[in-house]
Order: structure tokens, then sequence, then C-alpha cells
């Protein structure tokens, strides 16, 4: 996926289940780990949804594939990955909504 937009990433919560706004609900689960690595590579990438995204998102991922100390031990945490794999969702959920009305 070069340029990932709103059905990219929705189509990838849609693989590890219907809502992942409640990811947050599930501090030590570890099954969203490798769904935070595919999200951070594409929140990375240029795309015009990338850039009605939130900064933090972008800035955290770019920092977290370039490996910084500080992100990767707070990243390390379930609970940590899994509210932001939240916050994302909600958020993309409503772009979703916003674009389509």
């Amino acid at each position: 996926m070069d340029q990932p937009d709103i059905a990219a990433y929705q189509e990838l919560f849609r693989l590890y289940g219907d809502n992942m706004g409640d990811a947050y609900l599930q501090p030590d689960d570890e099954r969203y780990r490798l769904l935070f690595d595919q999200i951070c590579r594409m929140l990375v990438k240029p795309s015009t949804t990338n850039l009605r995204l939130p900064e933090p998102f972008r800035h955290t991922a770019m920092l977290y594939l370039a490996e910084d100390a500080d992100t990767l031990a707070h990243m390390r945490d379930p609970a940590n990955r899994n509210f932001m794999i939240s916050d994302l969702a909600d958020f993309l959920h409503l772009l979703a909504r916003s674009s389509a009305g």
C-alpha cells in the first residue's frame, strides 16, 4: 500500500475484529502487536488520509520505526500500543463519517 486511505486502515482493523475502538480495554493483550507494527508502517507513508490524522500518530510511528529508545520503551507495554490502536480506529471512524456526509 503506497498511499494508505481510510478503507485500507479499516480493512486492516477488520482482520482483527469488529471494534478496534475497544482494544484499549484489553491492556495486556499481545494479539495486536503485529497490527500495531502494520499501522506504524502505514502511518509513515505519504497520503492524504495520513495528513488528515493528528500529527502525534504519525510522529509516534516514525519514532517507533526509527527504533527511538524512549518510544520503544513506551510502546513495549501492550496497554500503550492498544490505546494508540483504539484512538486511531476511533479517529478514522470519524473521518470516514465526515467524508461520507
